[in-house]
């Protein structure tokens, strides 16, 4: 019953991938943007399940498993991560990439920041963190299609990445943001399944927090399983962060903003994305913690959530949330995959090798791209690298220390230059990379997010005001930003473009499209 759900989920997947490939391949904005045609329901959906990933069925649950309530921390962060994306970059991002023309969210960094390296420095960084995420993704696919089926690992990563690969090679940007908001409604029916059958088979949630008190009472208290994390504010601080202000940081998440409707697509969005986390985010950590009563003594505590969905639900219940379970996983992996085609594609190639490329061009490099990470990814995931929460964590903590304060500033500091920007991408790279392999959360009691996110926040201050004389903002991208900040119509004058297809994107009167 539950190859059948999953036969069944992954035809679905890639009958979406066929239809909208059929509308959305002819151009590079078609392709990597989707028109910018999506409304608040899609937009919400797409942005918050490509977030989740296959962290909150794995490492969410593993987590729950072996610190107890300490995992709410990051849960907390999680739950108001959307909305305040969407309200601070949201609609301001919409609107200052389409004034400036901008098609993919690396490029809209160099038409803020004007310097050639800009690109230059953020598409390796993004590369990079993308390729990591992308790995902890297949790796919880695989891991999770051969618990179901029996099938050898190697096997599962095998039609895992498959699936993933099709539809998002055939539909592009609107392919995976279609796939991603079912996906995004089959978590959330699969979370509460599976969180209400745990809570019955432990009889409730009282009776659970007693019988996980008679093991350890520290796992009842935010301070983790043997008290350690009791005052360390600076750990507790990352863990707030990463899935908080995180999100701001992370390319195929903002690329999002740029794909809506129009600026005011955001509000709605954000009210869609709070209903969502506060329905999904919870679950998971719950379910983790009471495995404990459920499957004690798992000898991987990533498996869980797998492991309580086997004991708990009736077998076509366990298809549906292993289901779900992809979903998380590939609802991520398919954005990642495509922001990364694109950022080699356009931001790499386009931008220094081959200026001059046709659209049908830039769409097959970006599909080739697509397909050699895959296959790399692949090969690395069957050689069994660090568990999912470890990859996860640190490729978003790299990601969010280098990319947060450039984001922001572009749309609310107008003093942010291409100097503080690209010196803040760095040193927020730098700062949690260093910590990360020194340790920091060890010896200084400080997350490595909070050190990276410090490092770039004050290195774009700092430099900005320093080089303010030798490299002020050029005049048309601070008129841009000071429209940006307007709520109202776009003016036909203010868009810049960056190639022709964008002309459809131009209000054919003033103040035709609203803020």
């Amino acid at each position: 019953m539950e190859i059948v759900f999953l036969v069944v989920y992954f035809l679905m997947l890639l009958a979406i991938g066929a239809w909208v490939s059929r509308i959305s391949t002819r151009d590079r904005e078609g392709y990597l943007l989707g028109g910018r045609s999506l409304g608040p329901a899609v937009t919400a959906l797409r942005l918050q399940s490509t977030s989740m990933s296959g962290y909150m069925f794995l490492g969410a649950g593993g987590l729950g498993y072996s610190q107890g309530y300490f995992s709410m921390w990051y849960a907390l962060g999680d739950l108001g991560g959307g909305v305040l994306n969407l309200s601070v970059l949201g609609r301001r991002m919409r609107k200052l990439s389409h004034l400036l023309g901008s098609i993919t969210s690396i490029g809209y960094l160099e038409h803020r920041y004007p310097s050639a390296w800009t690109r230059a420095v953020a598409a390796p960084i993004a590369l990079f963190c993308m390729f990591f995420y992308v790995l902890a993704q297949l790796l919880a696919g695989g891991q999770g299609l051969s618990m179901v089926t029996g099938l050898d690992l190697n096997v599962s990563l095998i039609i895992a990445v498959g699936v993933i690969v099709g539809y998002t090679l055939m539909g592009g940007y609107l392919a995976v943001a279609y796939t991603d908001f079912a996906q995004a409604i089959i978590l959330v029916i699969g979370m509460l399944w599976i969180l209400i059958a745990t809570l019955q088979h432990v009889g409730g949630l009282t009776a659970g927090h007693e019988g996980i008190g008679a093991i350890n009472q520290n796992l009842l208290t935010m301070w983790g399983a043997e008290g350690q994390y009791f005052g360390q504010w600076g750990i507790i601080l990352g863990a707030l962060l990463v899935f908080s202000i995180g999100y701001m940081g992370w390319p195929h998440v903002n690329v999002s903003h740029m794909s809506m409707r129009r600026p005011s697509v955001a509000r709605r969005a954000g009210l869609y994305a709070t209903g969502f986390n506060l329905l999904f985010i919870p679950g998971a950590y719950l379910v983790g913690m009471m495995a404990l009563l459920i499957v004690p003594n798992l000898d991987d505590p990533e498996m869980a959530i797998f492991s309580v969905a086997e004991t708990v639900l009736p077998s076509f219940a366990v298809g549906l949330v292993m289901a779900a379970i992809m979903a998380a996983i590939m609802s991520t992996a398919d954005a990642l995959l495509l922001q990364a085609g694109t950022i080699a594609s356009q931001d790499l190639w386009g931008r220094f090798v081959q200026k001059n490329m046709s659209e049908r061009s830039a769409v097959a490099v970006s599909r080739l791209t697509i397909l050699i990470l895959a296959v790399i990814g692949l090969v690395l995931a069957m050689t069994r690298p660090p568990g999912v929460f470890d990859v996860v964590v640190f490729a978003t903590s790299v990601l969010g220390a280098a990319f947060v304060p450039a984001y922001v500033c572009a749309v609310w500091w107008k003093r942010a230059n291409s100097a503080g920007a690209i010196s803040s991408m760095v040193a927020g790279t730098v700062g949690a990379v260093a910590a990360e392999m020194l340790g920091s959360a060890d010896g200084l009691g400080v997350d490595a997010m909070v050190v990276g996110i410090l490092s770039s926040t004050v290195t774009i201050v700092v430099v900005s005001l320093a080089t303010a004389s030798v490299d002020p903002v050029p005049e048309r991208v601070l008129r841009a930003v000071e429209e940006t900040a307007k709520v109202g119509a776009v003016p036909a004058r203010f868009v810049l473009g960056e190639d022709a297809s964008l002309a459809t994107q131009r209000p054919q009167q003033e103040g035709r499209e609203r803020g």
